[in-house]
């Protein structure tokens, strides 16, 4: 596989075309895929640096992100709210991050401008549902990684503890031994409910 393949893109010299495919492929790149883009770069752009690796973080954006949105890109974003709408109206695939992945990272939504006013937007309705538990460890992470709402990362933590405890617990008594059943007042009341009917029958029959 060539560096192009790995870059997703036609063989071009444009850097800026370069780097941006780059950090597309880099947001979601493992440690070992991370390596190939790099060295795919540095390929694909003669040796030239790397780049830096793109921020998740909304407010860590040039200062572009502050600028008002065109016609487009406002577009964009109402698009983007309708279909996280749709979503969480689908309790099933609200629970897969994979989905909102491709929803939220999927370009020009990604832009750094188009994301601000998307985690705005959002932001009221879908954070407390992350903050609650309503939404999975996995999704919650993912978003508070993606708009940068940085308590949601605390809480994931704080989540999946109890749950680990839990765990714990339910293996030491999973180790115990069975308690015995204490048994005896049945069987006594066994005895004497068998003396009462051989006493009433035994009556019975002298009287015969």
């Amino acid at each position: 596989m060539n560096c192009w393949e790995v870059l997703g893109i036609e063989p071009t010299e444009d850097r800026q075309r370069i780097q941006l495919a780059y950090e597309q492929q880099l947001k979601f790149a493992s440690g070992e895929e991370a390596e190939k883009l790099d060295r795919a770069f540095r390929e694909a752009t003669g040796g030239a640096p790397k780049p830096e690796a793109p921020q998740a973080s909304v407010s860590d954006q040039a200062p572009e992100t502050d600028r008002v949105l065109d016609a487009n890109e406002s577009q964009i974003v109402r698009e983007v709210v309708i279909q996280i709408n749709a979503l969480l109206n689908d309790s099933g695939r609200s629970r897969d991050v994979g989905i909102w992945k491709a929803i939220l990272c999927e370009p020009p939504a990604d832009q750094a401008p188009v994301r601000r006013e998307i985690a705005r937007q959002l932001e009221r309705q879908v954070r407390p549902m992350a903050e609650n538990g309503s939404l999975p460890a996995p999704v919650a992470q993912f978003l508070g990684d993606w708009f940068e709402w940085s308590n949601l990362q605390d809480i994931v933590v704080q989540a999946e503890e109890p749950r680990s405890g839990s765990a714990e617990i339910d293996a030491e008594e999973a180790d115990q031994p069975p308690q015995l059943v204490n048994f005896w007042p049945a069987v006594i009341g066994w005895i004497v409910g068998l003396a009462i009917l051989a006493s009433l029958f035994g009556g019975m029959g002298g009287g015969g």
